[in-house]
């Protein structure tokens, strides 16, 4: 009887935590929705064309990729639920999860895996296309739910590409046939990811809602998100300050300090790894004087890059040395020749190119083309640029213009691009500053930049296995690139987000969480947005912990009626 006892009373207390949690709402809760903040409209919802920032921002929550990354950087399962890698470093093979669907349910199958990378990501893609390149020989597709690459050397940053920034797996269904570029879904989309497609009214909102047949069981738990174009950062941060948006992706720095020191809110700076994003003043090589390597160097000098630390971020983040930012510390080389501002410099070296100025101190003129997110530190060059006698003429353009101006038409001195340099130089980088990717296609090497030995390096050192060697390569490639200068890396922006503490399951595992947060959000009970709605796993600890209060119960009455009997 006493052992009787003991099991009760010990799967009783065992439950206690369980109606802890049920009443105390700890476990995530289903339904509700979070109102994010976004600058600009997308140029499309088609991530597989593309490398803007904006539209991968939210396409991070439609689509999904084989993998994802941790805070290291490190691997985890997306589509993908296991891989394998060949001892040589040429083979990668997958098995995806067989319960993944498209949101119209459509199976996600192998096929689509091999239709987007040779149809989709190796022609539009220009970090997917110029990191495998030539190297990708053939990709296998033995069952419905296992795709092989097999590359012709070894690959060894290929697992860092494969996510849903730089490899999102398409519908083949959708696109097999069509132009990708003018296909109606790219502004109706449908993917395989937590949220699908709802609605697009342009210049106001973006409407997600629940994916009902989210192969990650369980997930999600937001019934809706809504993206609200709102241009000004002032207005979103005061629609913030008001509850009118939740989530604020990119916090001014203006206002980080503020919001920090308000309640219910969380600030922060995590989640941010893999995209090591270095602001970069782009200079069209083939034009004269920006051709001349003096001309070039005298700019560089021209700069303060402290000063637009200092002023434009408040503080927050770090003068670029390079391409490849310090965030990506194994690869990152710190010797390199570094431009601190020096006029006298600046200006004898114009002096030697034979820019000599005019009668009202003009050197020559430039036009910089940037989009109105960038206005504030485009105002700020222009005028550090004045005093060398450099006289800039500022062309204002809608975001997806200035990107055409730059790399389809080539219509520009001066462009400037927030390059995501992350989570592996060859992912990032390469596609900057190597031959083979001149072309007209948008975040490529619209500097125009050539430079063989740059891109024997970058081939060497995507073949590498040994990360210590790969590292020697890259600090040759910076090495060339600081001298060369075929761009002005600027800063390194420590980019902050603002949400609210009620909304839970944010920040949590990823390296770039404001892509994936849909995943994993979850109002906490008694917040406004959330529906009371238990998820099955915290109904079954409900239940258990029910029936051990019975049992005990129930021995505890057979036990009392023993004693009295005896």
């Amino acid at each position: 009887m006493k052992s009787k006892i003991s099991v009760a009373l010990t799967a009783f207390l065992m439950a206690i935590p369980y109606f802890s949690e049920a009443a105390h709402g700890d476990s995530p809760r289903y339904g509700g929705s979070v109102v994010v903040a976004v600058s600009s409209d997308p140029g499309g919802l088609n991530p597989a064309i593309t490398t803007q920032g904006g539209v991968h921002l939210i396409c991070g929550s439609i689509f999904s990729g084989l993998v994802a990354h941790d805070f290291s950087l490190n691997p985890v399962p997306d589509l993908a639920e296991r891989w394998e890698v060949s001892p040589d470093g040429k083979t990668y093979t997958f098995h995806l999860a067989p319960e993944a669907v498209f949101h119209d349910g459509v199976p996600v199958t192998s096929e689509d895996v091999k239709f987007t990378f040779e149809q989709l990501l190796m022609k539009y893609h220009s970090r997917t296309r110029t990191s495998v390149g030539d190297n990708l020989d053939r990709m296998v597709t033995p069952d419905p739910h296992t795709v092989v690459f097999e590359f012709k050397r070894p690959y060894a940053a290929f697992l860092q590409l494969i996510d849903v920034s730089n490899a999102p797996v398409m519908p083949r269904h959708i696109f097999e046939g069509t132009d990708p570029l003018t296909n109606p879904r790219n502004t109706s989309p449908v993917g395989s990811g937590p949220m699908r497609f709802q609605e697009w009214r342009k210049g106001d909102h973006i409407t997600l809602v629940k994916n009902e047949r989210y192969f990650k069981k369980g997930k999600p738990y937001l019934d809706r998100v809504v993206y609200r174009v709102m241009p000004s950062g002032a207005t979103a941060a005061i629609a913030f300050e008001k509850g009118e948006v939740d989530y604020l992706l990119n916090a001014s720095p203006l206002d980080v300090a503020r919001f920090r020191s308000m309640p219910g809110i969380v600030v922060t700076d995590k989640g941010r790894e893999g995209y090591a994003t270095v602001e970069t003043l782009i200079p069209n090589l083939a034009r004269a004087p920006l051709s001349d390597l003096r001309v070039r160097r005298a700019i560089a000098l021209a700069i303060d890059k402290n000063f637009l630390v200092d002023k434009l971020l408040f503080g927050m983040g770090v003068a670029a040395t390079g391409p490849i930012s310090h965030m990506l510390g194994w690869a990152h080389n710190p010797n390199v020749v570094k431009y601190e501002r020096d006029l006298t410099l600046a200006n004898r070296l114009l002096d030697e190119a034979g820019q000599k100025r005019d009668a009202s101190g003009v050197r020559f003129r430039l036009k910089f083309v940037h989009a109105a997110s960038y206005s504030k530190v485009a105002e700020a060059l222009r005028d550090q640029l004045r005093e060398a006698g450099i006289d800039v003429e500022l062309q204002l353009l809608e975001f997806s213009a200035a990107v055409d101006a730059v790399y389809i038409k080539k219509d520009f001195d001066l462009g400037f691009a927030s390059f995501e340099n992350g989570p592996d130089p060859d992912v990032g980088v390469k596609r900057t500053v190597v031959s083979s990717n001149i072309g007209p296609i948008p975040f490529s090497n619209g500097a125009g930049y050539r430079n063989p030995r740059v891109d024997e390096l970058f081939n060497l050192a995507a073949s590498e296995l040994d990360k210590q060697k790969r590292a020697s390569y890259y600090f040759e490639v910076q090495g060339i690139l600081t001298k060369d200068l075929p761009y002005f890396w600027l800063y390194e922006p420590q980019s902050v987000s603002a949400y609210r503490d009620g909304l839970k399951g944010m920040y949590e595992w990823s390296a770039k969480s404001n892509a994936y947060f849909a995943q994993d959000a979850w109002w906490a009970e008694g917040d406004r947005r959330a529906k009371a709605a238990p998820r099955s796993g915290r109904r079954l600890y409900i239940l258990l912990a029910f029936l051990a209060l019975l049992s005990f119960t129930a021995v505890t009455v057979l036990l009392f009626k023993s004693r009295r009997r005896g």
